[in-house]
C-alpha cells in the first residue's frame, strides 16, 4: 500500500477549504491510502475549525504568519516525515481542481517523472487578470531559459512530488515557493512532467500575488540559481549541503 499526502497551504481560508478538503478522491486507487495535511499559516479566522470538520488528518499550526514558501516547505516535510511515498500540495482557495489529483499523481506512481506541474495553460484559461496572466508567461519563461526545460505554468499551486524529492528538495524563501522549488528540483537532476488541468478563476480570499510581489521574487530566482551547494542525484546517491536560511 502506498501513501499519498495531500498537502494543503492555509491562510484564513475557511470559506473555501472544506470544498477543497471535500473534492480530494480518497478511494481511486485500492493500492494508494490518501491522507490530508492541512498547514496553518497563522490564520486568524477558521480555518483549523473547518479543517477538521472537513476531515484532515493532520494539521500543523503555526503561531504566527510565516509565508506560504515557510507553509509549504514544512507542510512538504511533515509529509516526508508521516513516510508518504508521494506527496501533492494544492491550494485552498478552490482554484485548482483537487478532482484531478489522480491523473496529476500518475506520472509519479508509474515511475515516469519525480516531479509534476499540474499546468493551466496546456488548456484555454479564461478569466484570468492580464497581470497574472503576464506575471506566470514572464516567470514560466525565465524558468525554462534558466533551466533549459519546457515549462508551461512555473506557478502552478497545484503540484506532486517523489519521496526522494520530498526528502531533497530545499526552499530558501519563506515569501513564496514557485520559481525556487522548480530551480532547486530540476538542478538536482530529477524528471520534471507536466499534466494538464482547468482553470476556476478564484471566488473567495484575495490572491497574494501583486506587483509587491516582483520585488520579492526576482531575488529568490537570483539567489537560488547561484547556490553553489546543489550536486545532482546520481546512481540513487545525493549529496546536498543544506544553505543558511534566510
Amino acid at each position: 500500500m502506498k501513501k499519498l499526502i495531500i498537502v494543503i497551504p492555509a491562510f484564513n481560508e475557511e470559506a473555501s477549504l472544506g470544498t477543497v478538503i471535500g473534492k480530494i478522491p480518497r478511494t481511486f486507487d485500492s493500492q494508494v491510502s490518501v491522507e490530508v495535511l492541512v498547514v496553518d499559516d497563522g490564520s486568524s479566522d477558521k480555518t483549523v475549525e473547518v479543517a477538521e470538520r472537513a476531515g484532515a488528518e493532520h494539521i500543523l499550526s503555526f503561531p504566527r504568519n510565516r509565508g506560504l514558501g515557510a507553509a509549504v516547505r514544512e507542510g512538504l516535510k511533515q509529509a516526508y516525515s508521516l513516510g508518504a511515498d508521494a506527496a501533492i500540495m494544492i491550494d485552498a482557495d478552490d482554484e485548482y481542481p483537487a478532482e484531478h489529483i489522480p491523473r496529476v499523481i500518475q506520472p509519479i506512481f508509474t515511475g515516469k517523472a519525480d516531479y509534476v506541474l499540474a499546468s493551466r495553460f496546456r488548456r484555454r484559461v479564461r478569466g484570468m487578470k492580464l497581470y497574472r496572466r503576464l506575471g506566470n508567461y514572464f516567470f514560466t519563461a525565465l524558468q525554462t531559459v534558466l533551466l533549459r526545460t519546457w515549462i508551461t505554468d512555473g506557478q502552478t499551486g497545484f503540484r506532486a512530488f517523489s519521496r526522494p524529492v520530498l526528502r531533497n528538495m530545499d526552499i530558501l524563501h519563506d515569501y513564496n515557493y514557485a520559481q525556487v522549488m522548480t530551480i532547486n528540483i530540476v538542478r538536482q537532476g530529477y524528471r520534471l512532467t507536466e499534466v494538464d488541468i482547468p482553470y476556476k478563476v478564484r471566488e473567495t480570499g484575495e490572491s497574494f500575488i501583486t506587483f509587491r510581489y516582483l520585488s520579492y521574487v526576482f531575488p529568490a530566482i537570483w539567489r537560488e540559481w547561484r547556490r553553489n551547494d546543489v550536486k545532482k542525484v546520481r546512481n540513487g546517491s545525493f549529496v546536498y549541503k543544506k544553505a543558511e536560511r534566510e
